[in-house]
């Protein structure tokens, strides 16, 4: 007989609602994923929405202040601009590129040696990332839909 604690290996699997992020719990247990994506997609979405990535910032992922690595803090760019900036095409290329540098640890770290980030607008008010992260010769796709949520 499986046990829950031997079912449950890996990450919490996190996914997208209109509120923020979520996990889906069935029978009592909670989903979860293997690879690299909830690394990914904390690394986008984690942070402090107010955080702009400015080292000064004191509205930064509390844990930065105890992690003394600039590349080891979590900073969530993405996650700033998608709440600071309108919707245009100008915005989803600062947004693709923010991604991109949300993700650099995993190069910086030697965990990846590609990353790439495509951005794209599906609906009104969302963005889409799909990200490919090659990693110890595997290839790591997943896509990610968040709501674009600047008032400005």
């Amino acid at each position: 007989m499986a046990t829950t604690t031997s079912i449950q290996q890996g990450d919490v699997a996190l996914m997208q609602t209109p509120n923020g992020g979520d996990f889906c719990i069935e029978n009592g247990i909670a989903e979860m994923c293997a690879g690299l994506e909830v690394s990914a997609y904390v690394s986008l979405f984690g942070g402090n929405e107010q955080d702009d990535g400015q080292p000064d910032n004191v509205r930064q992922y509390w844990g930065n202040f105890i992690e003394t690595e600039p590349s080891k803090q979590l900073r969530s760019r993405t996650q700033f601009l998608l709440k600071s900036l309108p919707v245009t095409a100008n915005n989803l290329l600062r947004v693709q590129e923010a991604a991109k540098l949300d993700l650099q640890w995993f190069l910086d770290g030697n965990i990846a040696s590609a990353i790439e980030v495509v951005a794209t607008i599906p609906a009104v008010n969302e963005v889409q990332l799909v990200i490919n992260i090659e990693a110890q010769g595997d290839e790591h796709n997943f896509t990610f839909t968040e709501n674009w949520k600047a008032s400005v």
